[in-house]
């Protein structure tokens, strides 16, 4: 029982690293130029694709931007915000499929618990600063639960998006930047612009 029982965990740590090996992972050391051009090309492509629809996006709250220009003004905040979290989440994950370990179930439920502490943190000190610079408290709620809905998000889109990638035989640290990086920008200027326009249209 003992003996079936490692040649079991034998046989599973096996299929997972054949897993793995099909995954085309990139690598400066050994591809070449060609190779290293066509694994990027397409999730740039995709990435122009998006950045064009978040550019029609924006425009779309030009109404809300020229009735209270300061909104804009904590739009490249917003953004990084999210950016960033999602970033940490995607790099960890990224790391460890390589060992072919990681749990997506586990690290989307701690992610998501690390998601809502890090937005509720950052919505506080962002209240505060927008109060005490502007004294509006609409502004203040706009900005602060705009910055909320973004980063409580950020990390499941960068969890999904990778999973997706890795599902696909795809190198997620080539891809998934790319990709996650801007529908996380198009979700954080959408839940922002839809958070504003409602407090201060």
């Amino acid at each position: 029982m003992y003996s079936q029982a490692i040649i079991s965990q034998d046989q599973k740590k096996l299929a997972t690293t054949m897993k793995i090996r099909r995954i085309l992972y990139a690598d400066d050391d050994t591809d070449s130029v060609n190779r290293l051009l066509r694994m990027r090309i397409p999730a740039l492509l995709i990435g122009m694709t998006i950045g064009i629809f978040l550019s029609f996006i924006t425009s779309r709250f030009e109404v809300l931007l020229s009735k209270n220009i300061q909104v804009a003004f904590f739009i490249p905040f917003i953004v990084y915000m999210a950016d960033a979290v999602a970033t940490q989440t995607q790099n960890i994950y990224t790391r460890d499929l390589r060992t072919g370990k990681p749990s997506f179930k586990k690290y989307l439920i701690k992610e998501t618990l690390l998601g809502l502490f890090l937005a509720l943190a950052s919505a506080l000190t962002v209240a505060v600063i927008t109060l005490l610079w502007f004294h509006s408290t609409k502004l203040t709620l706009a900005v602060s639960l705009g910055m909320f809905g973004t980063i409580v998000l950020a990390p499941v889109v960068a969890l999904i998006v990778t999973e997706l990638l890795q599902l696909e035989k795809t190198d997620p640290a080539v891809s998934g930047g790319p990709i996650a990086t801007v529908i996380q920008d198009a979700l954080s200027i959408l839940i922002y612009g839809f958070i504003a326009s409602a407090i201060l249209l």
